[in-house]
């Protein structure tokens, strides 16, 4: 999958999604079987999938970071499972996250190992073999609905409440990642997080396919340090209007923005750039914890820029405070179930 979104996959169907349509019949037939498929390994512990429809942002790790926190409370020793987009790990590793780096291991295992126990696998069966063997009693997995290896006892899609599913052609002609149909038939529950109507079509099909629908919103942390401050704001994630539009919301005031690919490694001219543009205007820099934890795994003015940036901090919170521990019951009982069944 690319990392860079084409405009047209985020705006009505046209000539070049109409294009590219063979190809993504093609792709969903496969993406249809991948779903489908019954030969899956089964782990001792409850598993829970977080993913999504499209390629692209829409609140996966938030979510799953807000899962995770919910498990310690209940008791578990949770254990995320990443692919590690980006890094260079070729077999399932534990996350350092004092040691490690984004290049290593890739951005989001960064933040979630900051969390709780993090391993990176392409093979996500070798993956969870190694987080039970570290002791995990519960598997929260980022990303990984599409694929077909474990599993799960919840799967959770989310979707962005304003970007939606974009035009809603299947990649390449659009940006989801499976026929919709299917994704839905296979989901336990709908995650909406933020604000708009984006996501109606999909709370609609989720509605009448009898699926729990749970609404999120991501609340900024530590967003009055920037409260009428003149910012230039730059996030190379799946939506950096997401976060622009957070930090507006936030009473931020932004001079500049600044939008890159998701998981982009900052070039030295965009680097020296964005520090001669604050320094400049006077502006602050501001940007994601994604961003930041992958310029740390930088040297030079890529740690300069890291050292002068701050970071906007968030959570996700549900609109009902029990949603995590509910789902995560759900995954429990679910295990109990077919571990009974066998």
């Amino acid at each position: 999958m690319v990392s860079e979104a084409p405009p047209f996959w985020w705006q009505s169907a046209g000539v070049q999604s109409a294009l590219l349509s063979p190809f993504a019949w093609v792709y969903g037939r496969v993406a249809r079987r991948i779903l489908d498929k019954r030969v899956r390994k089964a782990m001792p512990v409850p598993v829970i999938c977080v993913g999504n429809f499209t390629v692209g942002g829409s609140g996966k790790t938030p979510t799953a970071l807000a899962l995770g926190q919910a498990a310690i409370a209940l008791g578990f020793k949770p254990g995320y499972l990443s692919r590690g987009y980006g890094g260079g790990v070729r077999h399932a590793t534990v996350v350092d996250p004092v040691r490690d780096t984004a290049r290593l291991v890739g951005d989001e295992p960064m933040l979630l190992a900051a969390r709780a126990l993090t391993v990176v696998s392409a093979n996500r069966v070798e993956g969870a073999e190694l987080l039970l063997r570290e002791g995990a009693d519960l598997i929260i997995m980022d990303d990984g609905f599409q694929s077909a290896r474990l599993v799960f006892d919840q799967a959770l899609l989310v979707v962005d409440a304003r970007r939606g599913i974009g035009n809603g052609s299947v990649f390449p002609a659009g940006p989801v990642r499976a026929p919709v149909i299917d994704q839905v038939r296979h989901a336990d529950a709908l995650i909406v997080v933020g604000d708009g109507d984006g996501a109606d079509p999909m709370i609609r099909l989720a509605a009448r396919a009898a699926k729990p629908i749970h609404l999120a919103r991501v609340h900024p942390r530590n967003a009055a340090r920037f409260k009428d401050r003149n910012c230039l704001a730059f996030a190379a994630i799946g939506d950096p209007e997401k976060f622009f539009a957070t930090l507006e919301d936030a009473g931020v005031r932004l001079a500049q923005r600044r939008g890159f690919p998701d998981h982009h490694h900052f070039t030295d001219d965009e680097i020296e750039d964005l520090l001669a543009q604050s320094e400049l205007y006077g502006l602050d820099l501001i940007t994601t914890s994604k961003d930041h934890v992958r310029l740390l795994s930088g040297h030079g003015r890529a740690l300069e820029l890291a050292g002068k940036a701050a970071v906007l901090e968030i959570d996700l919170a549900f609109d009902s405070p029990h949603v995590p521990a509910a789902i995560i019951a759900a995954a429990v009982a679910a295990f109990k179930r077919r571990h009974t069944a066998s």
